[in-house]
């Protein structure tokens, strides 16, 4: 299957790659996906995570190969199907999963966020659902699944020890971050650098209105002296965020840095065509602070 398709930058929309697990239909972003590979024999590793079925090497590369179904809790029949082959958080990882369906394109207004009945801060493993036809899609938040089995996977905290005991409480920076755990931990880690004035958002539509408000106001400038965004998020996107951020007029001077798991090249280039000012990978908190220093910097603010 062609996983190798290209959207316009900004247009706020996304391929979704259908699959099932058992009878459950569930959903990754494309952009996550390197290619798909009928079920190979896997040699288990001794003593690892319940969920890790074991390691593979297509093309003298080593991947580690996740069984999803005991991850969500569904029973293993252990039938042969499919592995998907992601690149996030600049990780290889295959997903065993019973069969692929095809490629949705969808924009992220049609994505229903999962309420916290569903989805608590700690434990929710989706971070969408599309109602397609008559059936349910659940978008699995493949991050959150790969942290939890590896948790050195995820934000890297220790990298903000040397970053203690400043005080940049004068710059205030706008965040935009779908998921609870992460933007608590991206919060967490800025105060521990001495940004302490934030503004928390859950997608980029909520941090655009933001804008706007500060903008009729006539303290914009004031507001906001740095935006970090993620690129996936329902109701409006990273990618989408940026396009109205950098050709807007009054805004387009703030520094901006997409925060995401999925910078890879193709990514990186979408980015760069929107005006990003800087792009980092998640598990790269202590660069993401040294890029807001720089970029702060070297503005001169009103």
């Amino acid at each position: 299957m062609d996983t190798n398709i290209l959207l316009e930058s900004g247009t706020n929309e996304l391929e979704v790659l259908e699959f099932k697990l058992g009878n459950n239909h569930y959903g990754i972003n494309v952009a996550k996906i390197r290619e798909i590979l009928s079920y190979q024999p896997v040699t288990p590793i001794p003593n690892a995570n319940p969920c890790v079925e074991g390691i593979f090497m297509p093309r003298d590369l080593m991947i580690t190969v996740i069984n999803l179904k005991r991850c969500i809790g569904l029973s293993d029949n252990e039938t042969e199907g499919l592995f998907i082959i992601t690149n996030f958080n600049k990780l290889n990882i295959a997903f065993h999963v019973d069969q692929v369906l095809g490629i949705h394109r969808v924009s992220w207004e049609d994505i229903i966020k999962p309420d916290s009945t569903i989805n608590g801060d700690d434990n929710g493993v989706s971070t969408g659902v599309i109602k397609m036809n008559d059936k349910l899609i659940i978008i699995l938040d493949f991050e959150k699944i790969v942290t939890d089995i590896s948790p050195e996977t995820g934000l890297k905290v220790s990298d903000i020890e040397e970053y203690k005991d400043r005080d940049r409480s004068d710059s205030p920076i706008l965040i935009a971050e779908d998921s609870p755990l992460l933007s608590k931990l991206i919060t967490d880690c800025l105060k521990k650098a001495g940004y302490t004035k934030q503004i928390i958002t859950m997608n980029g539509q909520e941090a655009w209105d933001k804008i706007c408000e500060y903008k009729r106001e006539g303290d914009l400038k004031s507001k906001v002296h740095c935006i970090i965004t993620d690129i996936e998020m329902p109701v409006m996107d990273g990618h989408r965020l940026t396009k109205l951020a950098k050709t807007d007029e009054e805004v387009k001077d703030i520094p901006l840095v997409i925060f995401s798991s999925l910078v890879n090249d193709e990514m990186r280039r979408k980015g760069e065509l929107l005006g990003a000012d800087a792009q980092l990978t998640k598990p790269e908190i202590g660069y993401l602070v040294e890029a807001i220093d720089k970029l702060i910097d070297s503005r001169k603010w009103a």
